[in-house]
């Protein structure tokens, strides 16, 4: 793993396992997590996405057994247990037609869970514009796009309105652009660039830290001061096999501190949850690092009171 600056002051090893998460937060005299990475999806769904990572050695050359193969309100009580204040629930589609579906049921979901956030997503085809206005109507103040499933760039004129509607709501969009752990057609920092050229003020949350395009993602997140980026997997004994955080990136990670905020990927993840809290504070950046990844900066994005 990349070198950290030496200036970082003092940082407190995370925690090795998920019951103690807590205690250490209460080290850090944190509330909470604000993690802003998290899938909740329904059922059938989420068991075809299981499926997926069942054939992972296939499609990826290694395995990805999933952790936290478990029913909704299993997985939802061991949100709760490792400190999320919010829990985001986030889906994306992968053909036209299943994005106002997954926006009906995302809402329902926030309504029978106070704690779930209101999530939602988009597509490129025409209606776009029109059912991501509702959602925003309606309370969405997350949402979710995934160019290398969905196979559509981010700039693809299908979803031009949908983007100046919620550059205008100022709400956060986290984006799956980055080329590993798979790539894509469409995955990289290129179209994201041209997006943000026609909408500069988008507040976009670009997961895996872009993967493993770090300091061209990086780069924009230093030119744009909206655009964030996730942390979900970046670090872990997982990814560092196969795209490992280059040398000297701790530092830029440093400079972003406002900009990191901490992502998870669960239920959805081939190890612990606490190890991700682990994988960060190896990067041995302070404990004030860490407390504005693990809250400050998603709370502020999420809307949280401390």
């Amino acid at each position: 793993m990349a070198g950290s600056p030496t200036c970082a002051g003092t940082t407190t090893p995370g925690p090795r396992a998920d019951h103690e998460i807590p205690a250490y937060l209460e080290r850090l005299g944190l509330p909470g997590l604000a993690d802003i990475h998290v899938h909740f999806l329904p059922p059938r769904m989420l068991e075809k996405v299981w499926e997926y990572f069942d054939d992972a050695e296939a499609r990826y050359g290694w395995p990805w057994p999933i952790e936290y193969r478990l029913g909704e309100e299993e997985r939802l009580r061991l949100a709760r247990s490792f400190g999320m204040a919010a829990i985001p629930a986030l889906s994306y589609p992968h053909k036209p037609g299943m994005a106002q579906w997954l926006n009906d049921w995302s809402a329902d979901l926030a309504r029978r869970v106070p704690d779930v956030v209101h999530c939602a997503t988009m597509y490129p085809e025409p209606e776009a514009g029109d059912y991501v206005g509702r959602a925003l109507a309606g309370g969405a103040r997350l949402f979710k796009v995934h160019l290398q499933v969905g196979r559509f760039g981010a700039d693809d004129p299908l979803l031009e309105p949908g983007w100046a509607l919620l550059e205008d709501a100022a709400v956060p969009v986290v984006v799956h652009a980055g080329s590993k752990p798979l790539a894509g057609e469409h995955t990289g920092p290129e179209g994201i660039r041209r997006l943000l050229a026609a909408h500069p003020d988008l507040t976009l949350v670009i997961a895996h830290l872009g993967m493993p395009e770090y300091w061209e993602f990086a780069e924009l997140a230093g030119r744009f001061p909206r655009v964030h980026l996730d942390t979900t997997m970046v670090g872990t004994d997982f990814t560092e096999r196969f795209a490992p955080l280059p040398d000297g990136f701790p530092a830029r990670l440093a400079e972003l501190s406002d900009r990191v905020v901490l992502g998870s990927d669960f239920p959805n993840i081939p190890y612990p949850y606490a190890h991700q809290i682990e994988a960060l504070a190896r990067l041995g950046l302070g404990d004030g690092w860490m407390r504005q990844v693990l809250w400050e900066n998603g709370a502020r994005l999420l809307g949280l009171a401390r």
